[in-house]
């Protein structure tokens, strides 16, 4: 089965303040560890790609991180599913490197590590900038509005792009995974 890239904060987490600095911040959103179970266990190949500017700004250190990632999986694992992997971007926007979002070297890495193209895999996000990645590597764009979507769906209606014109918008995960298990 196809790979799906999934954002993090705002897509399968909440995302109360500007960042989630600790495993105890890090809290699912309703019905996204049950989502992301489900389409593991259907085949899915579920990959997280996040900006982790937090890091660089010395928000929380590598050991916050890994400490939330670990009880996202643990979570998903207890639910019979599985992340394949995790790629994130540590950097400051003013780092100006490739692999913050929308640029595409998170997705290239991904390319790498699992030896294939990503074009035509879902690229869910809840940001412009997720749904701009997804043009850039041939990917479909997918807007949830949980965390910042409903927002974005707004910048879309108030600033039509014409090439997210065909972007997939659901409520939240759990909608985007019965939509694509049917």
């Amino acid at each position: 089965m196809a790979i799906i890239i999934l954002g993090r904060d705002g897509v399968i987490n909440e995302n109360p303040d500007k960042f989630v600095k600790s495993a105890d911040e890090w809290q699912p959103l309703p019905g996204s560890i049950e989502a992301l179970a489900a389409l593991s266990q259907a085949g899915h190949q579920l990959v997280v790609a996040t900006n982790q500017s937090g890091l660089a700004l010395g928000q929380f250190d590598l050991d916050d991180l890994e400490a939330m990632h670990s009880k996202m999986r643990t979570l998903v694992e207890d639910a019979s599913g599985e992340i394949a992997a995790i790629f994130y971007c540590p950097h400051s926007p003013e780092d100006n490197c490739r692999c913050r979002k929308p640029l595409t070297g998170l997705l290239d890495a991904i390319e790498a590590e699992f030896d294939t193209s990503l074009h035509g895999c879902y690229l869910i996000g809840d940001k412009l900038a997720d749904l701009q990645l997804a043009l850039e590597k041939g990917c479909q764009p997918v807007l949830v509005q949980s965390g910042e979507g409903i927002l974005t769906l707004q910048q879309l209606v108030e600033k039509p792009d014409p090439r997210l014109a065909g972007t997939k918008v659901f409520r939240d995960l759990k909608q985007f995974s019965q939509f694509v298990l049917v």
